[in-house]
């Protein structure tokens, strides 16, 4: 497994953020609200797709918190949200080229669309 995508620490702040620590070292931070927005599941996808934010709705609970959060085998993080929203799953390599390139990267294999 290349080390700049494999994860050697995952640290969840139910109330700010995710940390994730890759195999070569390098530490990403990530924060709740853009995670929740750019979340990668297909529902989330179709509601930027045209042109609608996935979070927060109007009846969205507030402040954004963490749930749960499960790795999902060795490709990715699964985030169960207060908004009960839990569908989505964070690949790794997505993560660290969010963090390598100061956003989410966009493509069809990517976890993330391009919107």
């Amino acid at each position: 497994m290349d080390p700049a995508t494999a994860v050697e620490r995952i640290t969840v702040e139910r109330d700010s953020g995710i940390t994730v620590v890759f195999g070569d070292g390098v530490e990403c931070g990530f924060d709740l609200e853009e995670l929740r927005v750019n979340c990668p599941c297909a529902t989330c996808r179709t509601e930027r797709e045209r042109g609608d934010l996935p979070w927060p709705k109007p009846t969205s609970p507030r402040p954004l918190t963490v749930v749960d959060a499960q790795l999902v085998g060795a490709w990715g993080l699964g985030i169960t949200w207060n908004d009960q929203h839990g569908t989505g799953i964070y690949p790794w390599e997505s993560l660290r080229a969010w963090c390598d390139n100061d956003g989410p990267q966009l493509g069809a294999d990517s976890g993330f669309d391009a919107s």
